[in-house]
């Protein structure tokens, strides 16, 4: 099955040399977007591009966050023909060679394939302080509780993997959420609409190069957002 890994990119240039060799290592195609990036990492991947016709970039005007990001590259995909297509993050905090598995998974029958880090109650994060740790534990036990999705462990996971249909039949231009509220979004318009859910366990590891984006905006917008679903809005 043909298979595109979509990835958001802001401010990665220190991650492009260390990411693409590990995405090429894998039978998938890449698709970076790109939002005007003041380190020069659109530059770093277009030094890349001859080098291989499975590595495509998306250049946006301005940094308009991770969901229209996703939106941009789901629609790309969906212009082509991708039967598996992935999301990931650009700074190393998802390793490529968990690949296979989200696809063994989907080949079992399954049509969203999430990356959790925290299935059969343990904890697998590298880096993160314990403040970190309880934000992110508490942020997916308050979206699976109000949602109804107590089958799951790991909704703000960006690391998760989509068959074709599952895009087909969402509305995305009815998609405004960024950041843990468009994760939480995602899977639960998918559940609705009745798409089989699955997990896999894997390690996040915390980047070591360039800056978080998450902020207390994102934060306060997932916390609004699961209610706003919940109740249909």
């Amino acid at each position: 099955m043909k298979t595109l890994v979509i990835l958001p990119a802001y401010n990665e240039a220190e991650n492009i040399d260390k990411l693409i060799p590990r995405l090429l290592e894998q039978d998938v195609e890449i698709l970076f977007v790109e939002d005007a990036s003041e380190d020069g990492t659109a530059e770093k991947i277009k030094q890349w591009m001859p080098s291989s016709n499975r590595i495509n970039l998306i250049q946006r005007p301005a940094k308009l966050g991770l969901g229209t990001a996703y939106i941009a590259g789901f629609k790309w995909a969906l212009q082509r023909d991708y039967q598996y297509i992935f999301e990931m993050d650009a700074d190393l905090s998802h390793d490529p060679g968990d690949i296979p598995r989200f696809i063994k998974k989907c080949e079992e029958g399954y049509d969203v394939i999430i990356g959790s880090r925290y299935t059969r109650g343990t904890i697998s994060v590298v880096g993160w302080d314990f403040r970190r740790l309880i934000l992110s534990k508490f942020a997916n036990k308050y979206a699976i509780t109000i949602l109804g999705l107590g089958f799951l462990t790991d909704v703000t996971s960006g690391y998760r993997c989509y068959r074709r249909k599952v895009l087909e039949n969402l509305d995305l231009d009815s998609i405004r959420s960024n950041g843990y509220a468009f994760q939480i979004e995602m899977v639960y318009r998918a559940y609705k609409k009745s798409f089989k859910i699955a997990e896999i366990p894997i390690i996040f590891y915390e980047r070591n190069s360039g800056s978080s984006k998450m902020t207390k905006k994102i934060i306060r917008e997932a916390a609004i957002m699961v209610w706003r679903l919940r109740f249909g809005k």
